[in-house]
């Protein structure tokens, strides 16, 4: 599919195409989720054309062409550098692996065209003069907010699985209430979503996580239980009950959501990044996600043992925040802040719950404690002097000059030993003091021996 911007250009030149098309004896309209935008009034980022021309016909009629997804009828044409998928109407049968059909057939009907579709809501088009073509009735499902599917749910559902779960992204996304036998056929259906690619499962995971409504999205999965039936167990099925849970909407980035999402399962690092494996995240995704995770249980680790102690302090507190943030980064303690402090501000608006807050669970010490961090960690963070070896004035290969000892695991022993006293102030972050403290250090490594 096409992913653009709101621009009236690139649908200008989408119109172009579908007016070439009609010139050339052939019928053309726009399809899919840029009637659907236009309807609900929301920015169009997709313009896809249906036509009742043959792939062949649409290659002969454009200057360059793409032949992206013949066996299915798509041809990308491109317009003053601007990509269109250009899809001959067709019909499909068979679907065998309730994924894809195995039989797929042109035919000359844009009802017939339509009425394959998942949704009413997508199952529009628009002509070259902007009229609305709407056989099943979307525009009046989406007027009322329903997300109903083209004709039996059950088929529709059967036919591919996958639509289960976009049926859930849609009506989170868009804020729909799913109509009632289309609900009913998805959650008898679930079973089928066992057929689906697990990295299909997760791109659409990652779309309702990175969408405007995530918590809804989590809401329905777990009323529909979906993802009881997923190929292999994952730890998004054990999210059951998440209504408590702040707008995970206000956190930027999708590693901090799937962060929380972990730590409201109870998921310490190992059991998040082999959830993530599963699901075919990237590795990118899983570092970032996982360090999030694994901060925030080691902070929690060192509240009970300050507990225990009776040492719990502001100062400690800052200590755990900006030792933490040597072993797991400065980009994973900010994204930890900031579910401290919507976790937080979530509570102050609804104290209904004082014992126990929303997804991270905190309690007691807990949340005085997070306090501290989702209100000074961000300027803890940014007056520590170093939080990385690169950041520190002495490098590993001047500290063995320094001593004139062979390198060794002594050198990343002292390095960080080194790193951790500076980043609390300890040290100053300058070459002389650096020296200084690496041959004390040093000396108390050899005696110690």
């Amino acid at each position: 599919m096409t992913h653009l911007p709101q621009d009236h250009g690139v649908k200008r030149r989408a119109l172009q195409l579908i007016h070439t098309l009609n010139d050339a004896g052939y019928e053309a309209y726009l399809v899919g989720g840029c009637v659907r935008d236009e309807v609900l009034g929301r920015p169009v980022k997709d313009y896809d054309i249906a036509t009742s021309a043959r792939p062949e016909q649409v290659e002969s009629l454009f200057s360059r062409t793409i032949p992206t997804g013949l066996q299915h009828g798509t041809v990308t044409v491109v317009i003053e550098r601007e990509p269109f998928e250009v899809t001959t109407f067709r019909k499909e049968a068979g679907y065998e692996d309730f994924r894809r059909p195995s039989e797929v057939s042109y035919i000359d009907s844009l009802l017939e065209d339509l009425r394959r579709r998942d949704f009413t809501m997508n199952a529009m088009a628009l002509d070259a003069e902007g009229r609305l073509i709407d056989p099943f009735g979307g525009q009046a499902d989406a007027a009322s907010g329903v997300l109903r599917c083209v004709g039996d749910a059950h088929e529709r559902f059967s036919e591919d699985a996958l639509r289960m779960l976009r049926c859930v992204r849609f009506a989170a996304e868009y804020r729909l209430e799913v109509e009632p036998l289309t609900w009913e056929a998805l959650t008898t259906s679930a079973p089928l979503l066992r057929h689906i690619a697990l990295e299909r499962v997760r791109a659409e995971l990652e779309r309702m996580l990175s969408g405007s409504d995530p918590n809804r999205a989590l809401l329905l999965l777990g009323a529909s239980k979906l993802l009881l039936h997923t190929k292999s167990r994952v730890l998004w099925s054990e999210l059951q009950d998440t209504k408590s849970w702040p707008s995970l909407s206000v956190i930027p980035t999708l590693e901090g959501r799937l962060a929380y999402l972990y730590i409201g399962c109870g998921a310490d690092l190992n059991e998040t990044k082999n959830d993530m494996r599963v699901l075919t995240f990237s590795k990118k995704q899983l570092e970032e996600t996982g360090a999030i995770v694994a901060a925030h249980r080691a902070l929690i680790d060192k509240l009970q043992q300050d507990a225990d102690e009776g040492t719990a302090t502001e100062d400690e507190q800052r200590k755990h925040w900006l030792l933490t943030a040597v072993q797991y980064g400065a980009i994973a303690m900010e994204s930890l802040r900031q579910l401290y402090e919507l976790e937080l501000e979530h509570e102050r608006r609804d104290s209904s719950d004082t014992a126990v807050s929303g997804g991270l669970k905190l309690s007691g010490a807990q949340k005085l404690a997070a306090e501290a961090w989702a209100y000074s960690g961000s300027r803890w963070l940014t007056e520590a002097p170093a939080l990385e070896l690169k950041q520190l004035a002495l490098t590993g290969q001047q500290l063995v000059q320094l001593l004139g000892v062979k390198p060794g695991p002594w050198t990343g022993q002292l390095l960080s030993r080194l790193l951790e006293e500076t980043a609390l102030g300890f040290i100053p972050n300058e070459p002389e003091a650096l020296a200084a403290a690496a041959k004390s250090c040093y000396e108390l490594l050899q005696e110690k021996g």
